[in-house]
């Protein structure tokens, strides 16, 4: 692999025979001068955001055409086989089951990361932006008959958690305690670390699309933060997933899962979680199993990389 420094004045390198701008980035114009200009220009892929919503099937892998000659295709990735998938590495279901299995691995994880579970407790992760109607859910948790650990990455977030809490002083390694509730904080880790704090959770809340694709990797109950945007245009985003993601579940279930994910998404229009989030408690092990099941779906299906080579492989 190369890498090679991005700056303002560019630099002449070697032109690649598949160039992917993520998210419409603009190349620069000599680096799209020269791929005119080559016999066989090379394929051009506009790597897309990441939704569930139904035109992304029609959208992806379509051809855009350029004012110089050149085509730009669009890649999508997504949940259905019409589009380009999901980022997984080969081996990352397997070791993932390999983990959760093993007891002892998972107890020398948080042990690593100072990280001994309250003893019968339902442990939580929580990395979200910054949430004005946070405390209600943690109100919950502190008000639930079984005790709740909850696990909170360095991050947006901590301002709210520190509020209800009402203390000056949460860092990495803090630990609090209110009522049924243990709130502790964790510093940033690598990749790698946050896949294994997934794995070792009951309940994940993700925010955005990276840590969103991972808790679905880990196969356990979730919520996604998703990042709001002008006119509430994130709302039908997540409502599309939704839409996908509830295929399976029973009525009830069904019910209490949109209900938590609208409740924590309400945004300005502060919601309370408290009452979303016991009725999804009613329904834990179906949650639980779907998750499992959810991820199984999206794992038959080809990873996106996989599916970037295909495509290169059919466009050649």
């Amino acid at each position: 692999m190369e890498v090679c420094h991005w700056t303002g004045e560019w630099q002449p390198t070697r032109l690649a025979d598949v160039v992917v701008g993520a998210f419409a980035c603009k190349l620069p114009t000599q680096y799209v001068e020269a791929m005119a200009q080559q016999p066989r220009a090379p394929l051009w892929l506009n790597l897309d955001y990441l939704s569930a919503e139904t035109w992304v099937d029609g959208c992806h892998g379509l051809p855009s055409p350029q004012p110089n000659g050149l085509r730009k295709f669009f890649f999508f990735p997504g949940f259905t086989p019409g589009t380009g998938g999901l980022l997984r590495e080969a081996s990352l279901l397997a070791e993932r089951r390999a983990f959760q299995a093993e007891p002892s691995a998972r107890a020398a994880f948080l042990a690593a990361l100072n990280v001994a579970p309250v003893t019968g407790a339902r442990l939580l992760s929580l990395f979200a932006y910054e949430h004005p109607g946070l405390g209600s859910w943690l109100e919950a948790l502190a008000d639930d008959a079984r005790p709740n650990h909850l696990l909170v990455p360095e991050g947006r977030v901590l301002g709210d958690v520190q509020q209800w809490l009402g203390t000056a002083d949460l860092a990495a390694g803090s630990v609090h305690r209110r009522g049924n509730l243990t709130v502790q904080v964790l510093p940033f880790v690598r990749q790698n670390d946050y896949d294994r704090l997934l794995w070792c959770c009951d309940f994940n809340a993700v925010r955005g699309e990276d840590s969103f694709v991972r808790a679905q990797w880990a196969g356990r109950p979730l919520v996604w933060h998703i990042y709001i945007q002008e006119e509430y245009a994130h709302w039908e985003k997540l409502e599309a997933f939704l839409d996908r993601y509830q295929q399976g579940l029973s009525p009830a279930a069904c019910e209490a899962l949109r209900g938590l994910w609208r409740a924590w998404n309400q945004g300005v229009e502060v919601a309370d979680i408290g009452p979303a989030w016991r009725q999804a408690l009613q329904h834990w092990p179906e949650l639980t199993a779907h998750a499992e099941f959810w991820c199984g779906q999206q794992a038959a299906q080809a990873d996106l990389a996989t599916a970037l080579v295909q495509f290169y492989r059919n466009w050649l």
